[in-house]
Formats: C-alpha cells, structure tokens, sequence
C-alpha cells in the first residue's frame, strides 16, 4: 500500500487565471482525505495538481482537468516538471486532461489519446448580470414547475451530513442499473461531502426522498456532479426544479457560472448513455465548452501496453 508521506506542496508565485476545483488545495485536501498521494506545484506560469494512482503492473500520475497554464511556454513548462516528478517516482506514465481544447496539439510525442474520465464537453451557465438576465436563460417550463412545487407538497433541504449520502447513493444505483453505468461507493461520496466546499440537496414530497443532487463551489463556479431521481421524481419534474433551486442559490452566493458537468460530444447517436441529460441540460441557454481530453503520457511502453491490456479485461468482467 502507498504510503501518503511522499505528499508534496510546491508554490513559487502566483498568478491569476481560472483553475478548476479539480486543480485546487481544496481537491487535494479530498484527495488525502481518501488515502491518495498527491503533488501541488505552482510556478509563475503554471499550475498543477497530481495524483499518484498505484496498480498491479506499475504506478502512474493522473492530473484531472490540469496541468494549468498560463500560455503555450507555461504548459511545456509544466510537462517538462511532471516528467521529472514521474522520473523521481518512476512511474509507467502520466495521465492529463489540459483544460484548455488548444492545448492538445503541444503535447509530446509519446502522448497517447486516452478514454475521457473526466468529461470532455460540458455545458455551462452565465450567472453574471441581473436576475431578469438570468431568469431568461431559465427553461420558461421548468420555472412554472418550480414555483409550483410549494402548493404540490415538494420540498428542497440542503445538508452537509455525510449520512444523509445514502439517499443520493441508493437512487444512483438505480440510475446505474438502467444507464448500464458505474457510481462511486458510499466512502468516497461521504469523503466528498464531508468537504467544505460541498453541499448535499435533497429534494423531498410528502417527506420522501425524490430526487438528490450534490454540488461543489468554488469562488466562482458551482460544479454539479452528482444527481439522480425516483421514477415518481419524473412525473413531479424533480430534477429539473432541484436545478433551477442549485441555480439560483449560486446565483445568490455571487457565483459567475453554473457548470452542469458533462454533455455527450456532437452527433453522440441517441444511445448515448448521456443523451438524455444532454438535451435536458441544453434547455438552459448556456454555452458548449470543450476541454482537451484525456491523454497518457507514456514513459514505459512495455508496462503501459501491460497496463491497457490488464485495464481491458477489467472492463469486460465488469460487463
């Protein structure tokens, strides 16, 4: 087992551009608090944030959503330091998700494309300006659900109990059994709520449990991550009202955006296990942003083929 003595923080000088929570003190606070080995380094024009991921045929760093830089110099910069820390470590490879799309084509040679952890498309919101601005950009449907709710009996409570995790895990299985797609275990959602940057909404009717989502904030963006519902919370439009409420709650904390986390690429076909939630997030009048993707930065080729391999076969027990 990896021993999380080997954590490191490194800070040079500051500089100001937009770093995603995934990218911040605060996720690798949550990271240790899961048991994992991390590194922060922060130079005048890059940034990053890097886990070290053991397993059975060899170690590897993984920065979600980073390195962060300020321009092209900045990035290669950071390359060249996570190349060093993988040497230092002597790790099979290095997995990165550049945040910004243009970013891809700096890459070294022995960038590999990867399967996306993270989402590669998400849809985001503008927050900024009045509350008529934002009442514009509100699904016009969705709105008259929501002040509706109050007289049909629903409810919205925010908590920050980690037990209270268990509503939302129990109907995410259930999403996941008809989506045919994973969840996180009860640990690691009680770790992220645990956190204080997350907030856990329940919403309820006649004192059930309907629909549940869980947001993350930082100083300007409320990330939703994590969201499912009853088949009864379809017939009352759960979700789309718990939006709205996620929504105007970041817009009164003095939010900019409101990241609805992950959209299925252009021309996915209907199939799409995130279709659905795709053209229910795209009835808000936000705007398509596209990260670079996932790629592996290979150092050791023979354990990395070892490591696709061992990674596949993982994949097909799971089926």
């Amino acid at each position: 087992m990896l021993s999380t003595k080997f954590t490191k923080t490194y800070d040079i000088i500051d500089f100001e551009m937009k770093i995603p929570i995934t990218q911040s003190k605060e996720w690798q606070k949550l990271q240790e608090n899961l048991g994992e080995i991390t590194f922060h380094k922060k130079d005048n024009d890059y940034q990053y944030l890097t886990v070290l991921k053991s397993t059975p045929v060899g170690n590897y760093l993984y920065c979600p959503y980073g390195p962060i830089a300020e321009d092209t110099t900045g990035f290669k910069k950071a390359i060249n330091s996570l190349q060093e820390l993988a040497e230092e470590h002597s790790v099979t490879f290095i997995r990165i998700e550049p945040f910004e799309k243009s970013q891809a084509k700096y890459l070294p040679k022995n960038a590999k494309k990867s399967t996306d952890l993270n989402p590669k498309e998400t849809w985001l919101l503008d927050l900024t300006g009045n509350d008529e601005d934002l009442k514009a950009k509100l699904p016009s449907r969705l709105l008259r659900y929501y002040k509706q709710a109050v007289n049909k009996g629903i409810t919205i409570e925010k908590s920050h109990s980690p037990e209270d995790i268990h509503y939302l895990l129990a109907l995410q299985k259930a999403l996941a059994k008809e989506k045919g797609i994973n969840t996180f275990s009860e640990k690691y959602l009680m770790t992220e709520l645990r956190q204080p940057f997350a907030t856990l909404y329940l919403l309820k009717k006649d004192d059930k449990v309907e629909a549940a989502g869980l947001v993350f904030d930082d100083k300007d963006t409320r990330y939703n991550l994590q969201g499912a519902q009853t088949e009864e919370g379809r017939k009352l439009h759960a979700t789309g009202i718990l939006t709205i409420q996620l929504i105007l709650d970041a817009k009164e904390k003095g939010l900019k955006t409101f990241d609805f986390w992950g959209i299925a690429p252009e021309g996915a076909p209907k199939s799409h296990p995130w279709a659905g939630f795709t053209n229910f997030k795209k009835t808000f009048k936000g705007y398509e942003f596209d990260h670079a993707g996932t790629y592996d930065i290979v150092l050791k080729p023979v354990k990395y083929k070892l490591y696709q391999l061992t990674r596949k076969l993982n994949r097909l027990i799971r089926k």
